[in-house]
């Protein structure tokens, strides 16, 4: 039985409502967004979840926010620190311009013909993505532009993931987002406008370039990074350094992604790397398992990989 103070509350509540029919509207609308988004994403992922009765992805959280270095542990200065040191990467992705595989490309392409079966837009919670900065913590001008992309794994589940994504974060050390989240069944879900900062990477930065935009934390590549994640498989959900990997699905859906951001850009496929990486504190090893060969197959049918 509803105590009576609580039902009194709720009478009142319904009450107001009642009266401001528009504001009933659009929190019945809401409601019914999200329940029939979630239901989508739940028409194949029954079978593939592996949350379990973990929460969310808030149980790493403690972990992002601690990643080593992250903070600037003395009073903040208004001397921006030194550049990191630039490690070099050189992208597993080959120039290729023939040896195309017809029956892949033509997958591809019917594939993307058919994008709202499987492609779908979910705005998250705002707490947990932002503007891209044109200006740093120290007033420093900042090229915003997107240049690189930084690929990810989602470790436990999609759902999971955008469970805490919706979840307000209004701490800076707890937000966490990725642009776009990619299925094991090779669906979709655009969760970042790619015009937006979303937060993927903590302590971090590409051939020596980060951007610090607040004099609480050190840098990081997300002012001008991408960031896409790939649903990482039931063995998956460990701290282990491999996993059985991604599937055929998932690679097809990350290319149209990926051939999409390169040409929005005018992206250099060597501009793609992981998490792994960007990662400066070492903590990371993600996405584990990655088949650059896949990619390197489909890219090339798409034409993305026919570059100078």
């Amino acid at each position: 039985m509803v105590p009576d103070p609580l039902k009194q509350r709720l009478t009142s509540a319904w009450s107001v409502l009642s009266r401001q029919p528009l504001v009933l509207v659009a929190v019945i609308s809401g409601s019914a967004f999200i329940l029939l988004f979630l239901g989508w994403l739940a028409s194949d992922q029954r079978d593939l979840s592996h949350a379990g009765s973990r929460p969310s992805l808030l149980e790493l959280l403690d972990q992002v926010s601690k990643e080593k270095g992250k903070y600037i542990e003395e009073a903040p200065s208004n001397t921006p620190p030194g550049p990191p040191r630039a490690r070099s990467w050189t992208s597993p992705l080959a120039r290729q311009c023939s040896g195309i595989d017809p029956s892949v490309r033509s997958r591809l392409e019917a594939l993307e013909r058919n994008r709202k079966a499987w492609r779908k837009a979910l705005p998250i919670d705002p707490t947990n993505y932002g503007e891209r900065h044109k200006r740093d913590a120290f007033g420093q001008a900042l090229d915003i532009t997107p240049r690189l992309v930084v690929m990810h794994e989602t470790v436990y589940s999609m759902t999971s993931a955008i469970n805490t994504f919706l979840t307000p974060h209004p701490r800076d050390e707890d937000q966490v987002s990725y642009h776009t989240l990619i299925g094991q069944s090779g669906k979709v879900v655009d969760l970042v406008d790619p015009i937006n900062r979303a937060y993927g990477a903590g302590y971090s930065s590409f051939l020596g370039e980060w951007a610090i935009t607040n004099k609480r934390f050190k840098g990081s590549v997300n002012n001008f990074a991408l960031h896409v994640s790939l649903e990482t498989p039931a063995n998956g959900a460990n701290n282990e350094s491999r996993h059985s990997g991604y599937s055929d699905a998932q690679y097809d859906a990350l290319a149209l992604v990926l051939s999409g951001w390169i040409n929005s850009f005018n992206l250099a496929p060597a501009a793609i790397t992981t998490h792994r990486h960007v990662d400066i504190g070492g903590e990371r090893s993600d996405p584990r398992s990655f088949d650059w060969s896949a990619l390197q197959v489909r890219l090339a049918s798409l034409g993305d990989l026919c570059v100078s």
